[in-house]
């Protein structure tokens, strides 16, 4: 027994002696890694490094730029938040009138507990969000409700007002020959007395609905800049400037389909001919019955009140000059011809 478990001790010391001396595969020359640790000591491919450097550098433009990932329409939704916002620094060239203007007016209350609006604030920008005029104007009556928490509108503001004729001059200035961009903007001409050509109005109000940005006929400017362009307006005290930027920046984003809808609906040349020519003979039959004054009509005229004589002209023909056919009848009075006699009962 000694002598058999001294063999075995002997033979385990001599292999794990001869384990020690021998040397690993993997250790061995021309032998290769393991397919796991091969795959993680593998150097990336050029093909693979450029790819997922480009993705790197994408969501780095991203985040420096914002603008540049939610563009709609050709327009910049970031940009146009940060116009509305007086978030932009304009150039010389941005400060410009240039063609498109947008208006925007705040009210305060006169009269009975303010139940009556006056204009109290007016705002014009451009294109670009630049203000054109931004004035206070001076109240001929007593104001008994400023409305402030939806005018923005304090007495102090009313300290350096300007006169009414005075701002409605300018505006009437800055807006000729421009398009006038305005939401529900037919209060604002109301209110300073104005009017301007339609077909240099874009009411954004209206255009929406025409044009299927809303369901809604009269839908608010805030829910509908909230819509179009993501931005939270009038949450607090209204501000003329911001609102006006902020229908210039809706008009912006839909400029290009609702002019496109605005040129197809425009008349015909052969239909403007037509108005032309309908004009025209309703100038001459309208000079016509101007000839005859109101001290040679029977009976006295009055100025604004029809006297019976009308002429039905037809299209083309000439207006030939009305006969005074009353003096005619008077020169004939007591003959049969002009007299009338009643039957005595």
């Amino acid at each position: 027994m000694a002598s058999t478990s001294s063999r075995v001790t002997g033979a385990s010391a001599n292999w794990l002696a001869l384990r020690k001396t021998l040397k690993s595969p993997s250790d061995a020359p021309g032998s290769q890694p393991a397919r796991k640790k091969r795959r993680l000591e593998r150097s990336p491919s050029p093909s693979h490094a450029h790819s997922q450097s480009s993705i790197l550098q994408r969501s780095e433009s991203r985040r420096e730029s914002p603008e540049g990932a939610d563009i709609k329409n050709g327009e910049s939704l970031s940009a146009l938040r940060k116009m509305i916002f007086d978030q932009v620094e304009f150039t010389e060239q941005q400060l410009l009138p240039g063609k498109y203007l947008a208006l925007d007016c705040e009210m305060v209350g006169v009269g009975p507990n303010g139940s009556e609006s006056s204009l109290a604030r007016v705002s014009l920008v451009n294109y670009h969000g630049a203000i054109q005029l931004d004035e206070f104007v001076r109240q001929r009556e007593r104001v008994t409700d400023y409305r402030t928490q939806w005018s923005g509108i304090r007495a102090a503001n009313m300290v350096n007002a300007k006169p009414f004729e005075e701002v409605q001059k300018r505006i009437a200035d800055l807006i000729q020959d421009k398009i006038l961009v305005g939401h529900a903007i037919h209060h604002d001409m109301k209110a300073l007395l104005l009017s301007h050509p339609r077909g240099q109005i874009r009411d954004t109000q209206i255009y929406a609905y025409k044009f299927k940005v809303c369901k809604s006929k009269f839908i608010a400017l805030r829910n509908l800049v909230k819509q179009e362009v993501g931005a939270t307006i009038q949450s607090g005290e209204h501000s003329s400037v911001t609102d006006a930027r902020a229908t210039m920046a809706v008009y912006r984003l839909h400029r290009k389909d609702w002019e496109k809808g605005n040129s197809s609906s425009a008349p015909t040349q052969k239909e403007t001919k037509k108005r032309r020519r309908n004009k025209s003979v309703g100038d001459a039959s309208t000079a016509d019955n101007a000839s005859v004054s109101s001290n040679e009509t029977p009976g006295g005229g009055k100025k604004g009140i029809s006297s019976g004589l009308s002429t039905i002209v037809r299209l083309g023909q000439k207006v030939k000059p009305k006969t005074k056919w009353w003096k005619e009848v008077l020169a004939n009075e007591g003959t049969s011809k002009g007299s009338i006699k009643v039957p005595a009962r």
